[in-house]
Order: structure tokens, then C-alpha cells, then sequence
């Protein structure tokens, strides 16, 4: 996983496990508190801020993950980098498309915890 070193490899060994007591990636995010509030009525859905609810270690270090890679961004190559790229130049703020990528890393570690994969950045992808 980009940018993701082994200190933080070795906490979500250790806390994530096989990643089999979360349902999807989603509810993993969920555990640690990186998805948004979500606030719905009558068919419309509005996205508040990120719960701040649950592990606090292990959001810090998805946050500090994302922060290294946007540090990093001029480096990087891939679907990845060209998301947060489109984030950046929809004019979001920095900070809302670093707790955005810590999620889809978060994501990602469970997707790999649970289906026992490794992480395929693409053939054009360089990690920073």
C-alpha cells in the first residue's frame, strides 16, 4: 500500500487480523472513525465531517499515510495518484482529500487483509 511503512503495517497486522469480523472495507473505515456522518431524510443524502469514533492510533497513522503521499504526489503514478489529483483540482481542501485517501487506504488494507492479496498499484505506479 502506498506510503504505508511498517510501523503502520504492523498495527493493522496486529489489530486487523484476517479482516473477516468486518462485513466490507466500509465497516472496517467505520471501526476507526474515517468515514463521514452521514445525515439522510427523504431520499437525500448529506456527508458531515469524519465521526472521529473509534481507534485513534490507527486513524492517525491512515492520516499520516495520506499526508505522506500527498506530500509525495508529484512522484506518484497511477489510478491512485490521478484521483487525488481530480480531488485537488476540484478546488476541495487539502485536509478533506487527506481524511478522503486515508479512507480509501483503509479500504484498501482490509480489501487485502480479507481476500489474502497483495496491492497492485498498476504497471505505471512508482511509490514514493
Amino acid at each position: 500500500i502506498p506510503c504505508v511503512g511498517p510501523i503502520t503495517s504492523s498495527v493493522l497486522a496486529a489489530e486487523l487480523g484476517d479482516g473477516k469480523q468486518f462485513k466490507c472495507g466500509r465497516g472496517y473505515s467505520a471501526s476507526i472513525g474515517l468515514v463521514p456522518k452521514q445525515h439522510s431524510t427523504g431520499g437525500k443524502t448529506v456527508l458531515l465531517g469524519i465521526s472521529k469514533r473509534g481507534d485513534r492510533n490507527q486513524r492517525r497513522l491512515f492520516v499520516q499515510c495520506a499526508r505522506i503521499y500527498l506530500m509525495h504526489l508529484d512522484k506518484q503514478k497511477g489510478s491512485l495518484a490521478d484521483w487525488v489529483r481530480k480531488l485537488l483540482a476540484g478546488h476541495r481542501h487539502s485536509n478533506l482529500v487527506v481524511c478522503a485517501l486515508a479512507n480509501k487506504l483503509a479500504r484498501i488494507a482490509w480489501s487485502i487483509a480479507a481476500n489474502h492479496t497483495e496491492f497492485d498499484a498498476g504497471p505505471s505506479a512508482m511509490n514514493a
